[in-house]
């Protein structure tokens, strides 16, 4: 049996070292009225399993762009709501 292959939309970001990192987008949401996507790292071509994290969709024009999430109490209230969306 052919292993199925899926293809991800992917972005750029930094980590806290300030290293680019890519992740490829798992889910998007939308949050009182804001849309939202959930990111996984990638390592060489593969989607690591653990570690989700939310970015902010921020739409310039036709591009859209991905802002991380400063506020950790912003950010545990969105990911608690995720989380709830989920089950």
């Amino acid at each position: 049996m052919q292993e199925e292959f899926k293809e991800y939309v992917t972005f750029t970001t930094t980590n806290r070292e300030g290293n680019e990192i890519e992740m490829a987008v798992v889910d998007e949401f939308e949050y009182e009225h804001k849309n939202y996507v959930v990111g996984a790292l990638i390592e060489e071509d593969t989607i690591k399993e653990e570690g989700l994290f939310i970015f902010k969709v921020k739409e310039a024009g036709e591009e859209i762009k991905v802002d991380k999430i400063i506020n950790p109490d912003e950010y545990q209230k969105i990911a608690q709501a995720y989380m709830e969306m989920e089950n």
